[in-house]
């Protein structure tokens, strides 16, 4: 007995009008793949015949385009031409300073300058800054004249206790930046760092130092160095923002009036005048150096009318207190001195051999008369040998 559900399997395709279909259906789909396969090849060839040609004749098209299939390592032959200025930038590398001068048109290529600097054993040295170059110089020159380190830049030095004016004019003699454009950044105090306290005046924060200043560089980036050190050095001796105006007087006092060696004694005089009443001076510092400042001349030249003359606002002997500014701009050792000076209780001093520096101190003013009569005798002597 057969089993209802055991009938042998139907297939649609079974007959012969279904296998003429399956027929078809291979068929085309040989021919899809053969369209495809030539459609690939034509495209290989295309692009192989396009490489071949553009490979032969791309460097020579008008000059303006490199080959894509080849790093680019054109030099020029040098010597080279006219004078450029580039900037090697912080940190930079091989390719970094190759593209600088590339752009510059010093070298033909990145891919020459690379290369070269590759081959020089010193290249791993070159400084940033600014360097004048000459332009279609040969690679491995360019790189040499690197080496050099020859830079361009100018090196200004200001002395310790230069006032205001004798700074802006050493850094024009030096750097040719003009004084217009010195008083142009002065009256932006903002622009240059200029804290508040100083009220407006440079007088007593162009710290002196030696800088060097670049092609780059300005008015404000130059005074900006300046009073950025001063700040520093007031802030390494913990002066509080407060304080750091009346230190600077003090310091540029020292710096006027302290043989080398005596800057903490004169620091030293300054305050016990100021707040220990040296037999009743009534706070006035009477130095010559404030005076001298005021006035705008030589301390030698000043007369007893104007030591005392109220009106004058730096007459050290009429007024009590420190003077309106800074007399001048000190550096580290006046700074130190002014901020820390040593225990004592001199109230007066006179240097009594100005060849070698000699100072001596007395706590009053009969001591100080001594020491003035020993200076005296010292000049008479000197005079008359």
């Amino acid at each position: 007995m057969t089993d209802l559900f055991d009938f042998p399997a139907v297939t649609p395709d079974a007959g012969p009008t279904g296998r003429r279909a399956a027929a078809r259906k291979r068929a085309a789909a040989r021919r899809r793949r053969r369209r495809r396969l030539q459609t690939s090849l034509i495209v290989i060839v295309v692009l192989a015949v396009v490489g071949v040609v553009a490979y032969n004749t791309w460097d020579g098209v008008s000059g303006l385009l490199k080959n894509p299939f080849a790093a680019d390592s054109t030099d020029y032959p040098g010597p080279g031409g006219g004078s450029v200025e580039v900037e090697v930038p912080e940190g930079a590398t091989g390719t970094t300073i190759g593209q600088v001068l590339h752009e510059a048109d010093v070298v033909a290529s990145v891919g020459a300058f690379k290369k070269a600097w590759e081959q020089n054993p010193a290249s791993g040295g070159i400084q940033p800054g600014t360097y004048a170059l000459r332009t279609k110089m040969k690679a491995s020159d360019a790189v040499a004249a690197l080496v050099k380190n020859e830079k361009v830049e100018t090196k200004v030095t200001i002395p310790e206790g230069f006032i205001a004016t004798q700074v802006l004019d050493r850094i024009t003699s030096v750097t040719g930046i003009t004084k217009e454009d010195l008083d142009a950044a002065i009256a932006d105090p903002a622009s240059i760092g200029l804290p508040d306290e100083a009220g407006g005046n440079v007088e007593g924060w162009l710290f002196p130092a030696t800088y060097t200043v670049t092609p780059k560089d300005t008015a404000t980036t130059v005074l900006s160095q300046m009073i950025a050190k001063t700040i520093a050095e007031l802030d390494a001796q913990g002066v509080a923002p407060e304080n750091r105006l009346d230190i600077l007087k003090k310091a540029s006092i020292v710096e006027k009036e302290a043989p080398a060696g005596f800057f903490g004694q004169v620091a030293r005089v300054i305050d016990n005048r100021l707040y220990n009443n040296c037999d009743a001076n009534g706070g006035r510092l009477g130095m010559d150096a404030i005076d001298a400042y005021g006035l705008g001349i030589p301390a030698s030249e000043l007369t007893k009318a104007q030591l005392y003359d109220a009106d004058l606002p730096y007459a050290s002997r009429k007024h009590p207190g420190l003077p309106p500014t800074p007399i001048g701009n000190p550096g580290t050792n006046a700074i130190v001195a002014a901020v820390n000076p040593p225990e004592g209780t001199e109230c007066w001093y006179v240097t009594v051999n100005t060849d070698t520096g000699e100072t001596k101190f007395a706590d009053t003013y009969a001591g100080f008369q001594e020491i003035e009569a020993e200076y005296k005798a010292w000049l008479a002597a000197k005079e008359q040998g």
